[in-house]
C-alpha cells in the first residue's frame, strides 16, 4: 500500500496542478524532496476520505496560484 500511495503522489505532482504548486512551495521553503512528496501523500489520503466519506467525487471549488 506504502508502495502505490509513493507512485500515486509521484504521478500527481506531475499532473494535478494544485500538488505540483504545493511540493515546489515546500522544496521552496527548504523541506527535503522526500518530506515535500509525504506532505503531497498526506493530501491525497485527505482527499481519499473526504470522497469515500461524502459518496461524491472529487470536485477541485478553488484556484491556487504559485
Amino acid at each position: 500500500m506504502k508502495a502505490l500511495l509513493h507512485l500515486l503522489s509521484l504521478t500527481t505532482i506531475k499532473y494535478d496542478e494544485e500538488l505540483k504548486i504545493y511540493y515546489n512551495r515546500k522544496k521552496e521553503e527548504g523541506k527535503h524532496s522526500l518530506l515535500a512528496l509525504n506532505n503531497v501523500k498526506c493530501k491525497l489520503v485527505s482527499r481519499i476520505f473526504a470522497v469515500i466519506k461524502r459518496g461524491t467525487p472529487f470536485v477541485k471549488t478553488h484556484q491556487y496560484y504559485s
